[in-house]
């Protein structure tokens, strides 16, 4: 399941890198909102968060995990505290940038949102993300 989480992260970065790149050139030339470019960012995301929650509340690294010695050692607390809380909030941004941008008539403004919430949500994750476990780097 790790192996797993570890390469779906590559994924979603990937998939939201490219949302992100597609939406800005669409901004820029006033073109009209992909809503299929953004959707693509934003299953990934939930789909990295399922397997992230089963990991969590299955995983010795998780939920069991949580005591006063988990946090005085900084990378269990990255495991433990950090990371989960940053990629849920990271995953929130962008299903609130989806969800909103949907709704919205004006193709500018709806691009404009899109990459607001997707480039925060993008940066949230990349400043919790444990390196050192990727399948990819090891």
């Amino acid at each position: 399941m790790l192996h797993l989480h570890s390469t779906l992260a590559i994924v979603l970065l990937l998939a939201l890198v490219v949302a992100i790149l597609i939406t800005l050139a669409n901004y820029a030339g006033n073109k009209p909102f992909n809503r299929k470019i953004a959707l693509i960012g934003l299953i990934s995301a939930h789909l990295q968060l399922i397997i992230g929650f089963i990991l969590y509340f299955t995983s010795s690294r998780g939920f069991e995990n949580l005591s006063g010695e988990t946090m005085k050692d900084s990378v269990s607390r990255l495991y433990t505290v950090e990371h989960p809380i940053a990629m849920v909030l990271a995953i929130v941004l962008i299903t609130i940038g989806y969800s909103k941008a949907k709704k919205i008539a004006d193709p500018k403004k709806a691009n404009q949102t899109v990459l607001i919430f997707y480039v925060l949500g993008l940066i949230l994750a990349l400043s919790r993300i444990p390196y050192a476990t990727w399948s990819i780097l090891n």
